[in-house]
This record gives C-alpha cells, structure tokens and sequence, in this order.
C-alpha cells in the first residue's frame, strides 16, 4: 500500500506556546544517559520515586472501594463524602462562603477547568514569575495573555505588590498565587495576601490561590489560606493530594470556590457545565480523601522532618559555592538558585547534565526577572544523593569562575 500524500499536517497555533521545562529537559538528560553519564535527577517533583509513600490506610480506602467494585463514574462534581471532607478541610483553614467544591483528575485539571470557565480571548491573567509552567500552558491554550509579575527575591521571592498593581487593567479577570511557590520555596506572609485580596475586592478580579503545598511547611511556621483573609473576595483554592499525601500518580486534586453567592452563581454554573461535559474524576481513588484530610497525619509529620533536614542540606551546599546563592525555602520541596556566573541558566543546566549527570532546571522555564539566571532543585533524594550532586556542581561553577 503507497504512503499518502497531501499536505502536511499543521499543528493548531495555540500549541506554540506551550512548553513545560521540568519534562523537556529530560531529551538532554537521555542523551547524557544513553553516553554513560552517572545521572542524578534533581528535576522533578515526585516523591515516590525517592522512597517516599502515603499512608497505608489511604491505600487501603482506595483498594476496599475498587474491591466494592466502584468503578465506574462517580458524580461529576466527586462523591459526595469526598466533596463534604474537602469542604470540612477548607473551613478548617478559615475559609468561609463557600459555593461549590469539586474533585478532579489532579490540581492540574480543577486549575483548567476554572480557567476555562472564566477567561475570554483577549483578556489576561496575572502570573507569578517564577511561577508553575501549567499556567502559561492552559492560558496559551485558551488564546489568552498570560500577564507575568514578579516574585521579590531580595524578599524571600514574595509577590511584588507593586508590579503587580501596575500590570492590572479592565481586561484582567484572574490573578494566581502559588502560596508555598513552586519554583522557589516561599511562603507568602499575610500582608502580601491582604494586599492581593484588596487589589481583588477593588478590581473584581478573581483569586486563583494554589495551595497543593500548604502542609509541606518548615520551620514551624504556618501557611495562610487566602480565601481565609476575606469572605468578599471571589477566591478559587486548589489543592489535592498529590504532594502532601504521596500520590501524584492517582491525579486527584480539587478547588474550592468562595466568596458572595450573587456573585458567584454563574460563574460555578459554568464550572460545573465543564464538570459535566468531562463525567468525572478517578473514582475509587476518591475515597481515600476523607481519611487523608482527616485520618491520621503521622506520615505527614515524619515527611515533613525529612524535607526540612534536606532543605537544610541544599541550602548549606548551594550557598557553599561561589558564583551560587539561593533564598532559604520555607515550604514544599524546591529550592530556586541564582548563578552569576556570565552564562544562560540554560547552557549553564545543559552543561551540568552533560559533564556531571545532575538533572536540574533552568529558570527561564519558570520565569525570572530579566538579567537574572536561576535553576530549580528538588531537594526530595536522599541526603548522600544531594550531597553528590552539589559537589559534581560545584566542579562546573569552579571552571566558569
């Protein structure tokens, strides 16, 4: 049989502007592989490939609900005890007016159903710069502008309040906070969510506020919810249990949307339009979530003691380095290095891939302020693991000094 021939197929213009770093980086780090490079991967945030597992209970949910053989859709917006517990969770939080709460397939799949329910072609939304790479690709999808402002690194990569005032007009709709912030670490103090809660009330701008780290917290610090700081403000809050409870893999994630019930009528009708249109998130997973959000936490507790004592290493070793400083992070599993080394952050990645087997990413997959450079480490392998890889960095940062 001949090959066809035609025209050759083009692909849609929307998908030009996608990218997402994390994984991309992976065809370099292949290659280094396939050429017999030691590798070391400090690229992707996933905690069960590095030893870490959930709680044995939320195992034993999930598999009792498939063995009850419920497996085929469950409701659109998640079952219904699911749905009560997460909304239990939010008010535990200090969220109040509460309209809709729903369970999706990953915080990745809430953050575009709300997106899409909302923003128009032509309109914008306001993005951390560094800020998580899903954004920029569900905006780009949508044909809408991603607007980005920046995170103050001289203040441990807080929002910019001012920046941010300034890049707002009558066609923004949304503003996100990662709050702890993937890439860098940080946790936002309560000054800089009032300010943004304000600039929401005075705008009429929704609040998408991430949260899928907000129990990942060092120090003994605490996190703040958002939508806590104001019953007014139109807020959408996603987290899930990826992180916290160790199962990136079962994709379940959901939002919470809050705020005056006039206001947000039909804005929730349409999410849940896009609920509907989608059936349903993975269903015997979800009965894993009450007994995460509300069973025992003493596998939270222990993860949490060990983040810390790794971030406590990352930062003694990338700070060690000449032509290397890096924020301490306060939250979640990453760090957010700048190098002042002359060179591109990603040259300067591709060459330790290439000469060293440390897989790390560069910042400009993340967003940065012009002129600076940054990579992003994940500080979840083993504690010899991130002491190799920081000494095999340290090699490549000597020769450019």
């Amino acid at each position: 049989m001949s090959a066809a021939k035609g025209k050759r197929i083009v692909p849609a213009k929307r998908t030009e502007g996608i990218k997402y770093a994390i994984r991309d980086i992976l065809c370099i780090a292949d290659e280094a592989k396939a050429a017999g490079q030691d590798m070391l991967y400090l690229n992707i945030g996933d905690p069960n490939i590095f030893g870490f597992a959930p709680p044995r209970h939320m195992i034993e949910d999930a598999y009792r609900a498939m063995l009850d053989n419920r497996l085929g859709y469950s409701g659109s917006d998640g079952i219904d005890e699911a749905v009560a517990a997460v909304r239990r969770s939010a008010e535990r939080k200090g969220i109040g007016n509460i309209q809709h709460a729903y369970i999706c397939s990953g915080c990745s799949e809430a953050i575009d159903l709300g997106l899409s329910a909302l923003v128009n072609p032509g309109e914008n939304v306001l993005t951390p710069s560094p800020g998580y790479p899903l954004y920029t690709a569900i905006l780009s999808k949508l044909d809408v502008e991603n607007r980005p402002y920046y995170l103050d690194e001289e203040n441990g990569w807080t929002p910019d309040i001012a920046d941010i005032k300034s890049k707002v007009d009558d066609q923004t709709r949304a503003l996100v906070l990662i709050n702890p912030n993937n890439p860098t670490g940080s946790l936002y103090p309560q000054e800089s969510l009032q300010a943004v809660i304000d600039l929401a009330l005075e705008r009429d701008i929704v609040v998408f506020s991430d949260e899928i780290y907000d129990k990942l917290i060092f120090d003994g610090k605490e996190h703040v919810s958002t939508a806590a700081l104001s019953s007014e403000a139109p807020v959408l809050t996603f987290n899930g249990l990826s992180k916290s409870y160790v199962v990136p893999g079962w994709r379940i994630g959901w939002g919470v949307v809050s705020g005056p019930a006039a206001m947000l009528e039909e804005y929730c009708e349409a999410i849940r339009k896009m609920e509907r249109a989608r059936l349903s998130a993975n269903h015997p997973q979800q009965y894993a979530i009450k007994g995460a959000l509300e069973g025992d936490q003493s596998n939270l507790h222990q993860f949490v003691e060990v983040l810390q004592r790794r971030r406590d290493i990352t930062i003694a070793g990338l700070n060690a380095i000449d032509g290397i400083t890096c924020v301490k992070p306060e939250g979640a599993f990453y760090a957010f290095p700048r190098i002042d080394l002359g060179i591109p952050d990603d040259q300067f990645c591709t060459e330790i891939i290439r000469e060293t087997g440390v897989v790390v990413v560069p910042g400009s997959g993340f967003g940065q302020r012009p002129g600076t450079q940054h990579f992003r480490v994940v500080f979840l392998p083993p504690d010899d693991i991130l002491e190799q890889a920081f000494d095999r960095i340290a090699r490549i940062v000597k020769k450019h000094r």
